[in-house]
């Protein structure tokens, strides 16, 4: 029943967000993080996997280690602008956010020992998979006036 409300309301990832990418096969960083729902935004714990610049979520670890399995969410981390704790944000310990121009996405880790640890993979992968600013894109305020 799940899936199908899943399908209905467009929750599902579109194919081309991960195709490419070996999700179950040596990942940057995976475990439990539980993450906020978008749309009803009760908590859920979910098995994380972060590679090649994708964070991918699975409703459980064995879904997310078999080639033929559909992630229930992938975030193109190049899109997203920082990463940072968010405990005084949710009133939860352990919680950081990932952030976009146009949406925020809220986790609780474990422990704080985990929490710092996917906020650095995190930071790394959006340093490394960030779209860079062209020439073309920089202002230039000393021409303007």
């Amino acid at each position: 029943m799940e899936s199908i409300w899943r399908i209905a309301t467009g929750q599902d990832p579109n194919r081309e967000d991960y195709e490419g990418i070996e999700f179950w096969s040596n990942p940057e960083r995976y475990g439990w993080l539980t993450k906020q729902g978008d749309y009803i935004k009760t908590w859920r714990r979910r098995w994380f996997v972060l590679k090649r610049g994708k964070l991918l979520w699975f409703k459980d670890q064995a879904a997310a280690g078999t080639r033929g399995s559909t992630p229930r969410g992938v975030i193109s981390v190049g899109d997203c602008l920082t990463v940072k704790g968010a405990e005084d944000v949710v009133n939860k310990p352990f919680a950081f956010e990932l952030s976009s121009g146009s949406y925020t996405m809220f986790f609780i880790a474990d422990n704080e020992k985990e929490k710092e640890e996917w906020i650095n993979s995190i930071g790394r992968s959006i340093v490394q998979h960030s779209r860079s600013v062209t020439d073309s894109e920089v202002l230039d305020y000393d021409h303007r006036r």
